[in-house]
């Protein structure tokens, strides 16, 4: 496997278990929810599509009191979060976007 491909199956691995965080927390989902505007019964849809991990990690990095009790709780460093982010499709501007 390649360098940039590990980085992003990790990256990946990383965005999923920040979602099971998000869905666990009876306050962060709703607010997910709202922000995203999707409902709770489309998400396993919506994961399919592009971009929708690097959104999750988005939602965590943006609020930091968010990323400090993801990186308590799951020993992953708030650096990390943001490395992976950037491995994601749309998790910055490297990535090809369709027209």
């Amino acid at each position: 496997m390649t360098d940039d491909r590990q980085k992003h199956w990790n990256a990946e691995a990383l965005a999923i278990r920040a979602l099971g965080f998000v869905a666990a927390d009876p306050e962060l989902l709703p607010r997910f929810l709202a922000i995203t505007g999707i409902e709770a019964q489309a998400i396993r849809q919506a994961a399919r599509e592009p971009g929708f991990l690097a959104g999750v990690l988005q939602f965590i990095a943006a609020h930091e009191p968010t990323l400090l009790r993801f990186s308590e709780e799951t020993g992953i460093p708030p650096q990390q979060v943001s490395r992976a982010l950037r491995a994601l499709p749309f998790g910055d501007d490297s990535h090809d976007r369709s027209a």
